[in-house]
C-alpha cells in the first residue's frame, strides 16, 4: 500500500498523531478511536494492522498488552517526497513572516500630530 494511502484515512491519521505522544497501548488508542470516530475495536485493530503492515508503526508486547509506536522511516521518505513541493508554500510564508516582523515593530496607535484639534486645543488655551 502506497503511503499516501496508509495516511489518506482520517482514523489512520489521528492513530499516527496519537502514537506521535508516545507508545500506547492498542486499548488506549482504541478507547480515543472510539470516541472520535465510533468505531468498533475490530476496526480499529483493522487500521494498527495496516500502519503495522506497512511500517508506520510498531508493536511490542508487555505482558497481555500491545504497545504501538511511530515508525519515522517512512515517515522520512513522505518528507523527502514533499521537498519538491515545499516551495509552494515555504516563500509565501517567509513573506508572511517578513510582514509580520514589519509591522511589529511599527507603533499602531495615532499619533497627537495626526489629530490636529487635539495638538491645536493646547495653543488655545
Amino acid at each position: 500500500m502506497h503511503a499516501f494511502d496508509v495516511l489518506g484515512d482520517p482514523v489512520r491519521r489521528r492513530i499516527m498523531e496519537l502514537l506521535s505522544e508516545g507508545e500506547l497501548s492498542a486499548g488506549q488508542v482504541t478507547e480515543v478511536a472510539a470516541a472520535e470516530f465510533g468505531i468498533s475495536q475490530p476496526t480499529v485493530s483493522g487500521h494498527l494492522r495496516v500502519l503495522r503492515e506497512n511500517g508506520f508503526a510498531t508493536v511490542r508486547r508487555e505482558g497481555t498488552r500491545r504497545l504501538y509506536a511511530v515508525e519515522s522511516a517512512p515517515l522520512q521518505e513522505v518528507d523527502r517526497w514533499l521537498d519538491g513541493f515545499r516551495r509552494f508554500w515555504s516563500q509565501p510564508l517567509d513573506a508572511l513572516a517578513t510582514e509580520l516582523a514589519r509591522g511589529s515593530g511599527q507603533d499602531r496607535r495615532p499619533s497627537r500630530s495626526t489629530h490636529p484639534e487635539s495638538s491645536t486645543e493646547g495653543d488655545r488655551q
